[in-house]
């Protein structure tokens, strides 16, 4: 074992046999079997031991441990080396008059004019490769975080409601007045409940499409309410509600009154959905997004910009 050891760090680290050191001029150079000076107590010679000057090992440099990091859009066309990373994006060719890019889930999406060369349009990229390193960071971050908080489906899956954690209990008893399930409060010590009328035998999907159903029914009520809250604090009239399952969209709203909104709002706390429906029901006074629009918002939620910052940060669970 010690001469596996041994081996293996002469592998890493080789001896170096010591260069004797010149003789001077007119000096003899010492006999190389000359005699050991004389060992204590008359035991056998003892040689002296020799110090090994070693070489360090030459430092490795950090980037060539690691492999260089890549992000890579599902319809990436061209890839560019932006830093220490390899960046593949989507390329689109517009009518525009300036390069785009927007970083979204998928990665980088460029939109260019015809007239711009690939060239050109790498050269544009590695102007603001900060920029989008960083914002490809961010959102790689973003959805590792909610792939962490991915909900199992089964007998006690725990999701988001409001801002607060509920815990799925199957029910096969039925033993609730509620339409394919019935909300049980907490208490101090135990989170509340969705008392869903399932088997224990239930599949996941029959059990997310079951919880599916009930915050459906559920989001429907509480935006009509915030809706009927806001609308006249607004002087606006909202004409009727639409739910959205969008991936990237919270809600939209058309001049005819009528508004969509997502009903995933429903894992965020009450002060995030209010903020959502205020800003649609804003824009059937001002269909932009100008300092006009952010100020008769801000009538109504006077803090939408933390909460708007935190509705961005804070992904909803994957289902």
């Amino acid at each position: 074992m010690q001469r596996l050891v041994q081996l293996a760090l002469d592998f890493f680290d080789p001896p170096v046999a010591p260069a004797g050191p010149a003789a001077a001029p007119g000096v003899k150079a010492a006999d190389s079997k000359s005699k050991l000076p004389p060992a204590p107590d008359g035991k056998a010679p003892v040689a002296p031991k020799t110090v090994v000057n070693r070489p360090a090992a030459p430092a490795v440099p950090l980037p060539s441990l690691l492999s260089p990091a890549e992000f890579r859009h599902p319809q990436a066309s061209r890839e560019v080396l932006l830093g220490d990373a390899v960046v593949a994006y989507a390329l689109q060719r517009a009518r525009r008059r300036t390069i785009g890019f927007t970083v979204g889930a998928d990665g980088l999406s460029v939109r260019a004019p015809s007239w711009v060369t690939l060239s050109g349009v790498d050269s544009a990229l590695r102007e603001k490769s900060e920029w989008i390193l960083r914002k490809l960071s961010e959102a790689r971050e973003r959805h590792q975080r909610m792939e962490g908080g991915r909900i199992v489906w089964a007998d006690g899956a725990v999701l988001p409601y409001l801002g607060e954690p509920l815990t799925v209990v199957l029910d096969p008893s039925h033993g609730f007045a509620g339409k394919g399930g019935a909300l049980v409060a907490g208490t101090d010590v135990v989170p509340p409940s969705l008392h869903i009328g399932l088997p224990h035998s239930a599949s996941p999907a029959q059990i997310r499409d079951a919880v599916q159903a009930w915050l459906m029914r559920d989001a429907r009520r509480h935006f009509t309410a915030r809706l009927d809250h806001f609308a006249p604090l607004l002087g606006v009239r909202w004409a009727s509600l639409r739910l959205s399952s969008a991936n990237t969209r919270w809600g939209s709203a058309k001049a005819d009154g009528s508004i969509r909104l997502n009903w995933r709002l429903l894992h965020y706390r009450p002060a995030i959905i209010d903020y959502v429906v205020a800003h649609e029901l804003a824009h059937l006074r001002v269909m932009d997004h100008s300092p006009r629009f952010w100020d008769t918002v801000a009538t109504v939620v006077p803090d939408y910009a933390q909460l708007r910052s935190r509705l961005r940060d804070e992904p909803a669970p994957l289902w």
